[in-house]
Protein backbone atom coordinates (compact mmCIF):
# COMPACT_ATOMS: atom_id res chain seq x y z
CA UNK A 1 0.00 0.00 0.00
CA UNK A 2 3.42 2.51 0.44
CA UNK A 3 3.76 4.36 -2.38
CA UNK A 4 6.57 2.87 -4.85
CA UNK A 5 7.74 5.70 -5.98
CA UNK A 6 9.37 7.02 -2.94
CA UNK A 7 13.24 6.66 -2.34
CA UNK A 8 14.18 3.48 -0.13
CA UNK A 9 17.19 5.59 0.88
CA UNK A 10 14.03 8.03 2.49
CA UNK A 11 11.90 5.46 3.77
CA UNK A 12 15.27 3.27 5.70
CA UNK A 13 16.06 7.09 7.02
CA UNK A 14 12.38 7.51 8.26
CA UNK A 15 12.22 4.18 10.03
CA UNK A 16 15.74 4.35 11.43
CA UNK A 17 15.09 7.75 13.61
CA UNK A 18 13.70 7.59 16.84
CA UNK A 19 10.19 9.12 16.68
CA UNK A 20 7.19 9.23 14.86
CA UNK A 21 7.51 10.16 10.99
CA UNK A 22 4.71 10.56 8.38
CA UNK A 23 5.44 11.31 4.28
CA UNK A 24 2.97 13.33 2.68
CA UNK A 25 2.31 14.73 -1.01
CA UNK A 26 1.71 17.92 -1.62
CA UNK A 27 -1.96 17.03 -1.89
CA UNK A 28 -1.41 16.25 2.41
CA UNK A 29 -2.29 12.56 1.77
CA UNK A 30 -0.31 10.11 4.04
CA UNK A 31 2.09 7.83 1.85
CA UNK A 32 4.20 6.39 4.16
CA UNK A 33 4.55 5.95 8.31
CA UNK A 34 7.25 4.44 10.17
CA UNK A 35 7.13 1.91 12.60
CA UNK A 36 7.19 4.06 15.09
CA UNK A 37 4.28 6.13 14.24
CA UNK A 38 1.86 3.05 14.52
CA UNK A 39 3.32 1.58 17.31
CA UNK A 40 2.70 4.85 19.16
CA UNK A 41 -0.66 4.99 17.63
CA UNK A 42 -1.71 1.96 18.22
CA UNK A 43 -2.58 1.60 14.25
CA UNK A 44 -2.36 -0.40 11.10
CA UNK A 45 -0.67 0.99 8.12
CA UNK A 46 -3.96 0.82 5.45
CA UNK A 47 -5.60 2.84 8.08
CA UNK A 48 -2.89 5.46 7.86
CA UNK A 49 -1.56 5.14 3.83
CA UNK A 50 -3.50 7.34 1.28
CA UNK A 51 -5.38 9.10 4.33
CA UNK A 52 -5.56 12.97 4.44
CA UNK A 53 -3.31 14.58 7.15
CA UNK A 54 -6.47 16.02 8.71
CA UNK A 55 -7.98 12.56 9.30
CA UNK A 56 -5.02 10.84 10.67
CA UNK A 57 -3.81 13.76 13.12
CA UNK A 58 -7.14 15.46 13.91
CA UNK A 59 -9.29 12.82 13.56
CA UNK A 60 -11.50 14.95 11.36
CA UNK A 61 -13.09 14.51 7.58
CA UNK A 62 -12.64 18.30 7.73
CA UNK A 63 -9.55 19.96 6.40
CA UNK A 64 -7.92 22.40 8.79
CA UNK A 65 -8.69 25.88 8.00
CA UNK A 66 -6.74 27.82 5.71
CA UNK A 67 -5.04 30.61 8.30
CA UNK A 68 -4.33 27.85 11.04
CA UNK A 69 -3.11 25.07 8.67
CA UNK A 70 0.77 25.07 8.99
CA UNK A 71 0.97 23.03 5.38
CA UNK A 72 -0.33 25.83 3.51
CA UNK A 73 2.78 27.74 4.87
CA UNK A 74 5.19 25.04 3.72
CA UNK A 75 3.45 24.80 0.34
CA UNK A 76 3.03 28.59 -0.02
CA UNK A 77 6.67 29.90 1.20
CA UNK A 78 8.96 26.20 0.34
CA UNK A 79 9.74 26.25 3.91
CA UNK A 80 9.56 24.09 7.34
CA UNK A 81 6.51 24.68 9.40
CA UNK A 82 5.04 22.94 12.82
CA UNK A 83 2.02 23.16 14.67
CA UNK A 84 1.73 22.34 18.41
CA UNK A 85 -1.43 19.70 19.10
CA UNK A 86 -2.85 19.33 22.52
CA UNK A 87 -5.07 16.19 23.23
CA UNK A 88 -6.72 15.66 26.51
CA UNK A 89 -6.49 11.85 27.60
CA UNK A 90 -9.16 9.35 29.06
CA UNK A 91 -7.63 10.70 32.64
CA UNK A 92 -7.98 14.40 31.58
CA UNK A 93 -4.48 14.72 31.49
CA UNK A 94 -3.40 17.06 28.86
CA UNK A 95 -0.82 15.72 25.96
CA UNK A 96 1.07 17.51 23.61
CA UNK A 97 2.95 17.08 20.35
CA UNK A 98 4.81 19.34 17.99
CA UNK A 99 4.04 18.48 14.50
CA UNK A 100 6.96 19.64 12.78
CA UNK A 101 6.18 19.83 8.25
CA UNK A 102 9.62 19.86 6.05
CA UNK A 103 9.38 20.22 2.95
CA UNK A 104 11.93 17.70 0.82
CA UNK A 105 12.46 19.86 -2.83
CA UNK A 106 13.32 18.11 -6.27
CA UNK A 107 16.05 19.64 -8.40
CA UNK A 108 13.70 22.00 -9.87
CA UNK A 109 12.54 23.55 -6.47
CA UNK A 110 9.98 22.12 -6.58
CA UNK A 111 8.20 19.97 -3.64
CA UNK A 112 7.82 16.35 -4.15
CA UNK A 113 7.42 14.97 -0.40
CA UNK A 114 6.68 16.55 2.91
CA UNK A 115 8.22 14.87 6.01
CA UNK A 116 6.46 15.20 9.13
CA UNK A 117 7.60 14.53 12.23
CA UNK A 118 5.91 14.43 15.42
CA UNK A 119 7.50 15.40 18.86
CA UNK A 120 5.92 14.59 22.22
CA UNK A 121 6.89 17.88 24.40
CA UNK A 122 4.40 17.42 27.08
CA UNK A 123 6.85 17.17 29.64
CA UNK A 124 8.11 20.24 28.32
CA UNK A 125 4.69 22.07 28.19
CA UNK A 126 3.58 21.39 31.54
CA UNK A 127 7.23 22.47 33.19
CA UNK A 128 6.32 25.89 30.94
CA UNK A 129 2.87 26.29 32.54
CA UNK A 130 4.20 25.62 35.64
CA UNK A 131 7.15 28.25 35.21
CA UNK A 132 4.22 30.50 33.68
CA UNK A 133 1.71 30.06 36.79
CA UNK A 134 4.61 30.57 39.33
CA UNK A 135 5.39 33.70 37.14
CA UNK A 136 2.01 35.38 36.92
CA UNK A 137 2.18 34.27 40.87
CA UNK A 138 5.20 36.16 41.55
CA UNK A 139 3.81 39.34 39.43
CA UNK A 140 0.72 39.12 41.47
CA UNK A 141 2.26 39.33 44.45
CA UNK A 142 4.68 41.82 43.34
CA UNK A 143 1.94 43.74 42.01
CA UNK A 144 0.01 43.60 45.28
CA UNK A 145 2.74 44.66 47.62
CA UNK A 146 2.04 47.51 49.55
CA UNK A 147 5.58 48.52 49.46
CA UNK A 148 6.93 50.37 45.75
CA UNK A 149 9.27 47.88 43.96
CA UNK A 150 11.20 48.40 40.67
CA UNK A 151 13.93 46.57 38.83
CA UNK A 152 16.29 47.98 36.15
CA UNK A 153 18.68 46.35 34.22
CA UNK A 154 22.30 46.90 35.13
CA UNK A 155 21.68 50.81 32.66
CA UNK A 156 19.05 51.53 35.01
CA UNK A 157 16.26 50.46 32.26
CA UNK A 158 13.21 49.78 34.22
CA UNK A 159 12.21 45.95 33.54
CA UNK A 160 8.97 46.40 36.25
CA UNK A 161 7.64 48.58 38.35
CA UNK A 162 4.44 47.72 40.35
CA UNK A 163 1.33 49.90 41.10
CA UNK A 164 2.68 50.90 44.57
CA UNK A 165 5.84 52.47 42.82
CA UNK A 166 3.61 54.03 40.31
CA UNK A 167 1.59 56.04 42.93
CA UNK A 168 4.75 56.55 45.47
CA UNK A 169 6.87 57.80 42.32
CA UNK A 170 3.84 59.60 40.44
CA UNK A 171 3.16 57.94 37.58
CA UNK A 172 -0.29 56.65 36.41
CA UNK A 173 0.36 54.27 33.40
CA UNK A 174 4.06 51.48 32.89
CA UNK A 175 7.31 53.39 32.56
CA UNK A 176 8.33 53.61 28.74
CA UNK A 177 10.55 50.85 28.17
CA UNK A 178 14.31 52.75 27.77
CA UNK A 179 13.69 55.04 30.38
CA UNK A 180 16.33 55.29 32.58
CA UNK A 181 15.72 55.33 36.41
CA UNK A 182 18.73 57.56 36.87
CA UNK A 183 17.11 60.35 34.71
CA UNK A 184 13.87 61.02 37.78
CA UNK A 185 13.62 58.63 39.73
CA UNK A 186 16.90 59.29 42.43
CA UNK A 187 18.73 62.61 43.75
CA UNK A 188 21.72 63.57 42.14
CA UNK A 189 24.17 60.67 43.23
CA UNK A 190 21.82 58.87 44.90
CA UNK A 191 21.88 56.12 42.32
CA UNK A 192 25.60 55.31 42.02
CA UNK A 193 25.77 55.48 45.99
CA UNK A 194 23.06 52.92 46.09
CA UNK A 195 25.10 50.80 43.67
CA UNK A 196 28.27 51.46 45.03
CA UNK A 197 27.04 50.43 48.79
CA UNK A 198 25.76 47.13 46.89
CA UNK A 199 28.92 45.95 45.38
CA UNK A 200 30.17 46.32 48.93
CA UNK A 201 30.51 43.45 52.05
CA UNK A 202 30.00 46.08 54.51
CA UNK A 203 26.08 47.14 53.70
CA UNK A 204 24.77 44.09 54.09
CA UNK A 205 27.04 41.51 52.27
CA UNK A 206 27.51 41.70 48.63
CA UNK A 207 24.79 42.41 46.44
CA UNK A 208 22.50 43.40 48.90
CA UNK A 209 22.02 46.88 50.91
CA UNK A 210 19.85 46.32 54.28
CA UNK A 211 17.59 48.87 55.24
CA UNK A 212 18.64 52.67 54.25
CA UNK A 213 16.83 55.99 54.77
CA UNK A 214 16.86 58.05 51.43
CA UNK A 215 15.10 60.61 49.06
CA UNK A 216 13.14 59.90 45.99
CA UNK A 217 11.90 62.46 43.32
CA UNK A 218 8.28 61.92 42.26
CA UNK A 219 7.07 63.03 38.92
CA UNK A 220 6.11 66.32 39.99
CA UNK A 221 9.87 66.97 41.48
CA UNK A 222 9.35 66.74 45.05
CA UNK A 223 11.52 64.79 47.19
CA UNK A 224 9.93 62.46 49.09
CA UNK A 225 12.07 60.19 52.67
CA UNK A 226 12.08 56.36 51.61
CA UNK A 227 13.09 53.58 53.89
CA UNK A 228 14.93 51.59 51.28
CA UNK A 229 16.19 48.04 50.61
CA UNK A 230 18.17 46.49 47.60
CA UNK A 231 19.53 43.93 45.53
CA UNK A 232 21.55 42.51 42.75
CA UNK A 233 20.00 40.15 40.63
CA UNK A 234 22.85 37.63 39.15
CA UNK A 235 22.80 35.26 36.59
CA UNK A 236 25.63 32.61 36.61
CA UNK A 237 27.48 35.22 38.60
CA UNK A 238 26.59 38.35 36.11
CA UNK A 239 24.87 41.07 37.78
CA UNK A 240 22.04 41.61 34.95
CA UNK A 241 19.76 43.65 37.23
CA UNK A 242 18.90 45.33 40.45
CA UNK A 243 15.69 45.60 42.91
CA UNK A 244 14.56 47.99 45.01
CA UNK A 245 12.35 48.17 47.53
CA UNK A 246 11.26 51.14 49.19
CA UNK A 247 8.59 52.31 51.78
CA UNK A 248 7.19 55.73 51.95
CA UNK A 249 8.36 57.45 55.01
CA UNK A 250 5.99 60.26 54.81
CA UNK A 251 3.34 58.97 57.66
CA UNK A 252 6.28 58.09 60.25
CA UNK A 253 7.55 61.87 59.26
CA UNK A 254 4.26 63.21 60.30
CA UNK A 255 3.96 60.51 63.11
CA UNK A 256 7.18 62.01 64.73
CA UNK A 257 6.18 65.50 64.05
CA UNK A 258 3.22 65.04 66.13
CA UNK A 259 4.82 63.48 68.80
CA UNK A 260 7.54 65.91 68.74
CA UNK A 261 4.47 68.56 69.40
CA UNK A 262 2.55 66.66 72.19
CA UNK A 263 5.98 66.33 73.64
CA UNK A 264 6.31 70.32 73.41
CA UNK A 265 2.94 70.41 74.87
CA UNK A 266 3.66 68.39 77.57
CA UNK A 267 7.21 70.11 78.73
CA UNK A 268 5.18 73.99 78.16
CA UNK A 269 2.06 72.56 80.10
CA UNK A 270 4.63 71.18 82.87
CA UNK A 271 6.67 74.16 82.99
CA UNK A 272 3.69 76.90 83.24
CA UNK A 273 2.05 74.84 85.52
CA UNK A 274 5.39 74.77 88.15
CA UNK A 275 5.67 78.55 87.24
CA UNK A 276 2.25 78.70 88.26
CA UNK A 277 2.20 77.43 91.70
CA UNK A 278 5.26 79.89 91.83
CA UNK A 279 3.43 83.08 90.35
CA UNK A 280 0.49 82.09 92.79
CA UNK A 281 2.20 82.42 95.95
CA UNK A 282 4.39 85.51 94.60
CA UNK A 283 1.11 86.71 94.14
CA UNK A 284 -0.33 86.28 97.32
CA UNK A 285 2.71 87.61 99.43
CA UNK A 286 2.98 90.62 96.95
CA UNK A 287 -0.70 91.22 97.42
CA UNK A 288 -1.49 92.77 100.65
CA UNK A 289 1.61 95.04 100.83
CA UNK A 290 0.80 96.42 97.49
CA UNK A 291 -2.70 97.07 98.96
CA UNK A 292 -1.50 98.83 101.89
CA UNK A 293 0.90 100.92 99.84
CA UNK A 294 -1.73 102.26 97.39
CA UNK A 295 -4.31 103.29 99.77
CA UNK A 296 -1.46 105.54 101.74
CA UNK A 297 -0.49 106.92 98.95
CA UNK A 298 -4.03 108.02 98.05
CA UNK A 299 -4.37 109.27 101.80
CA UNK A 300 -1.07 111.45 101.21
CA UNK A 301 -2.36 112.45 98.18
CA UNK A 302 -4.85 114.16 99.50
CA UNK A 303 -3.13 116.24 101.74
CA UNK A 304 -0.68 118.04 99.18
CA UNK A 305 -1.51 120.62 96.27
CA UNK A 306 -1.72 119.13 93.15
CA UNK A 307 0.95 121.59 91.62
CA UNK A 308 3.46 120.38 94.28
CA UNK A 309 6.52 118.17 93.08
CA UNK A 310 5.20 115.69 96.03
CA UNK A 311 2.34 115.50 94.68
CA UNK A 312 3.35 114.41 91.21
CA UNK A 313 5.90 111.74 92.54
CA UNK A 314 3.46 110.29 94.73
CA UNK A 315 0.88 110.33 91.58
CA UNK A 316 4.00 108.24 89.78
CA UNK A 317 3.56 106.12 92.89
CA UNK A 318 -0.04 105.46 93.05
CA UNK A 319 0.13 104.50 88.74
CA UNK A 320 3.11 102.07 89.50
CA UNK A 321 1.12 100.05 92.30
CA UNK A 322 -1.73 99.98 89.86
CA UNK A 323 0.21 98.77 87.13
CA UNK A 324 1.78 96.41 90.09
CA UNK A 325 -1.93 94.92 90.55
CA UNK A 326 -2.71 94.51 86.72
CA UNK A 327 0.35 92.39 87.27
CA UNK A 328 -0.57 90.66 90.00
CA UNK A 329 -4.23 89.91 88.41
CA UNK A 330 -2.82 88.35 85.22
CA UNK A 331 -0.51 86.37 87.98
CA UNK A 332 -3.71 84.77 89.44
CA UNK A 333 -5.05 84.29 85.91
CA UNK A 334 -2.70 82.69 85.09
CA UNK A 335 -2.23 80.05 88.24
CA UNK A 336 -5.93 79.90 87.82
CA UNK A 337 -7.05 80.04 91.09
CA UNK A 338 -10.65 79.95 90.62
CA UNK A 339 -12.55 77.13 89.80
CA UNK A 340 -14.13 76.85 85.71
CA UNK A 341 -17.72 76.69 85.86
CA UNK A 342 -17.70 73.93 83.15
CA UNK A 343 -21.01 73.78 81.19
CA UNK A 344 -22.24 72.67 77.79
CA UNK A 345 -21.46 75.25 75.64
CA UNK A 346 -21.65 76.53 71.82
CA UNK A 347 -18.07 78.04 70.58
CA UNK A 348 -19.45 79.74 67.35
CA UNK A 349 -21.94 81.68 69.44
CA UNK A 350 -18.70 82.59 71.74
CA UNK A 351 -17.01 83.71 68.68
CA UNK A 352 -20.24 85.61 67.69
CA UNK A 353 -20.82 87.21 70.74
CA UNK A 354 -17.25 88.46 71.55
CA UNK A 355 -17.36 89.95 67.96
CA UNK A 356 -20.32 91.94 68.18
CA UNK A 357 -18.01 93.58 70.95
CA UNK A 358 -14.79 94.35 69.35
CA UNK A 359 -15.92 95.27 65.89
CA UNK A 360 -17.88 98.39 67.12
CA UNK A 361 -13.89 99.19 68.65
CA UNK A 362 -11.62 102.14 67.28
CA UNK A 363 -8.99 98.99 67.35
CA UNK A 364 -11.02 97.34 64.64
CA UNK A 365 -12.15 100.12 62.39
CA UNK A 366 -10.24 99.09 59.81
CA UNK A 367 -9.84 95.85 59.71
CA UNK A 368 -11.89 93.16 57.81
CA UNK A 369 -13.38 90.08 59.82
CA UNK A 370 -14.40 87.18 58.27
CA UNK A 371 -16.32 84.58 59.79
CA UNK A 372 -16.28 80.84 58.74
CA UNK A 373 -18.10 78.86 61.33
CA UNK A 374 -19.29 75.48 60.62
CA UNK A 375 -22.99 75.83 61.13
CA UNK A 376 -23.12 72.36 62.37
CA UNK A 377 -20.47 72.87 65.14
CA UNK A 378 -21.52 70.22 68.12
CA UNK A 379 -21.25 71.71 71.85
CA UNK A 380 -18.51 71.27 73.88
CA UNK A 381 -17.98 71.24 77.46
CA UNK A 382 -16.41 74.27 78.63
CA UNK A 383 -16.14 77.91 80.71
CA UNK A 384 -17.70 80.09 78.59
CA UNK A 385 -15.96 83.37 80.26
CA UNK A 386 -12.73 81.97 79.89
CA UNK A 387 -12.91 80.46 76.52
CA UNK A 388 -14.13 84.22 75.67
CA UNK A 389 -11.10 85.73 77.56
CA UNK A 390 -9.07 83.06 75.03
CA UNK A 391 -10.80 84.54 72.22
CA UNK A 392 -10.64 88.44 72.81
CA UNK A 393 -6.91 88.17 73.58
CA UNK A 394 -6.26 86.32 70.39
CA UNK A 395 -8.62 88.75 68.58
CA UNK A 396 -6.71 91.99 69.98
CA UNK A 397 -3.37 90.79 69.71
CA UNK A 398 -4.69 89.92 65.55
CA UNK A 399 -5.73 93.56 65.06
CA UNK A 400 -2.32 94.39 67.00
CA UNK A 401 0.33 92.52 64.61
CA UNK A 402 -1.80 93.77 61.81
CA UNK A 403 -0.93 97.79 63.19
CA UNK A 404 -4.97 98.34 63.16
CA UNK A 405 -5.38 97.69 59.47
CA UNK A 406 -5.73 94.31 57.66
CA UNK A 407 -7.79 91.05 57.29
CA UNK A 408 -8.54 88.90 60.14
CA UNK A 409 -9.89 85.44 59.34
CA UNK A 410 -11.91 83.49 62.05
CA UNK A 411 -12.96 79.74 61.27
CA UNK A 412 -14.97 76.81 63.20
CA UNK A 413 -14.64 73.15 62.16
CA UNK A 414 -14.61 69.28 62.63
CA UNK A 415 -11.50 67.60 62.84
CA UNK A 416 -12.26 63.66 63.81
CA UNK A 417 -13.17 63.80 67.61
CA UNK A 418 -12.32 67.69 68.22
CA UNK A 419 -13.43 71.20 67.01
CA UNK A 420 -10.91 73.04 65.67
CA UNK A 421 -10.63 77.28 65.76
CA UNK A 422 -8.46 79.34 63.78
CA UNK A 423 -7.83 82.44 64.07
CA UNK A 424 -6.01 84.04 61.00
CA UNK A 425 -4.36 87.24 60.35
CA UNK A 426 -2.04 88.74 57.46
CA UNK A 427 0.13 90.86 60.16
CA UNK A 428 3.23 91.57 60.63
CA UNK A 429 3.90 87.65 62.01
CA UNK A 430 6.12 86.69 64.58
CA UNK A 431 9.75 86.23 64.09
CA UNK A 432 11.01 82.35 64.10
CA UNK A 433 13.41 82.70 67.03
CA UNK A 434 9.86 83.95 69.32
CA UNK A 435 7.41 81.05 68.20
CA UNK A 436 8.33 78.84 70.76
CA UNK A 437 8.50 81.83 73.59
CA UNK A 438 5.60 83.30 72.90
CA UNK A 439 3.20 80.93 75.35
CA UNK A 440 6.15 81.35 78.31
CA UNK A 441 5.23 83.97 81.08
CA UNK A 442 5.96 87.75 80.98
CA UNK A 443 7.71 87.20 77.46
CA UNK A 444 6.26 89.96 75.15
CA UNK A 445 7.21 92.11 72.30
CA UNK A 446 4.73 94.89 73.09
CA UNK A 447 5.88 98.03 75.27
CA UNK A 448 6.53 98.16 78.83
CA UNK A 449 2.94 100.61 79.20
CA UNK A 450 1.20 97.67 76.42
CA UNK A 451 1.89 94.17 77.47
CA UNK A 452 2.77 92.08 80.54
CA UNK A 453 3.56 88.93 78.60
CA UNK A 454 0.64 86.85 80.47
CA UNK A 455 -2.25 86.72 78.17
CA UNK A 456 -0.34 83.75 75.58
CA UNK A 457 0.45 81.56 78.69
CA UNK A 458 -2.96 82.58 80.15
CA UNK A 459 -4.84 81.16 77.48
CA UNK A 460 -2.21 78.19 76.86
CA UNK A 461 -3.21 77.37 80.93
CA UNK A 462 -7.33 77.69 79.78
CA UNK A 463 -6.95 75.41 76.87
CA UNK A 464 -5.06 73.02 78.53
CA UNK A 465 -7.54 73.00 81.33
CA UNK A 466 -10.17 72.09 78.75
CA UNK A 467 -8.05 69.48 77.50
CA UNK A 468 -7.35 70.87 74.33
CA UNK A 469 -4.05 72.39 72.27
CA UNK A 470 -3.34 75.63 71.34
CA UNK A 471 -0.71 76.03 68.16
CA UNK A 472 0.94 78.88 66.23
CA UNK A 473 2.21 79.23 62.56
CA UNK A 474 3.93 81.96 61.54
CA UNK A 475 5.61 84.04 58.67
CA UNK A 476 7.48 87.27 58.65
CA UNK A 477 5.33 90.05 56.52
CA UNK A 478 2.72 87.06 55.64
CA UNK A 479 0.70 86.87 58.63
CA UNK A 480 0.13 84.63 61.91
CA UNK A 481 -2.57 81.27 62.52
CA UNK A 482 -2.99 80.55 65.70
CA UNK A 483 -5.64 76.91 65.67
CA UNK A 484 -7.10 75.52 68.92
CA UNK A 485 -8.70 71.82 69.17
CA UNK A 486 -10.88 71.11 71.81
CA UNK A 487 -12.81 68.00 72.36
CA UNK A 488 -16.16 67.20 71.65
CA UNK A 489 -19.02 66.68 74.22
CA UNK A 490 -18.61 63.12 75.25
CA UNK A 491 -14.90 62.65 73.87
Amino acid sequence: MEDLTLPKTLIKFCESLPFPITILKPDKTIISANAIFLEKYGLEKENVIHRKCHQVFFHSDNPCPELKCPLNIVLSEKKGASKIKKTVLLDGSDFYEDLIYSPLLNDDGEIDYIVTTVKDITQSKLIEADLNKTKEFLERIIESSVNAIVVADMKGVIILMNESARELFGYADKVDVGTNVVDYLYTEGGARSVMKKLRSPDYGGLGKLHTTEMKIINSSGEEIPVEMTASIIYDDGKEIASMAIFQDLRPKVEERKRLEETRMQLVQSDKLASIGRLAAGVAHEINNPLGGITMYSHLALEGLPKESSSYQNLLRVVNLAERCKKIIKGLLDFSRQREFEIKSVNVNDIIEEIFSLVETQALFQNIEITKALDPNLPPIRGDKSQLQQVFINLTINAAEAMEDRGRLIVKSSVTDDFIEIRFIDNGTGIPHENIEKIFEPFFTTKSEENGTGLGLAVSHGIITEHKGTISVESKLDEGTTFTIKLPISGT
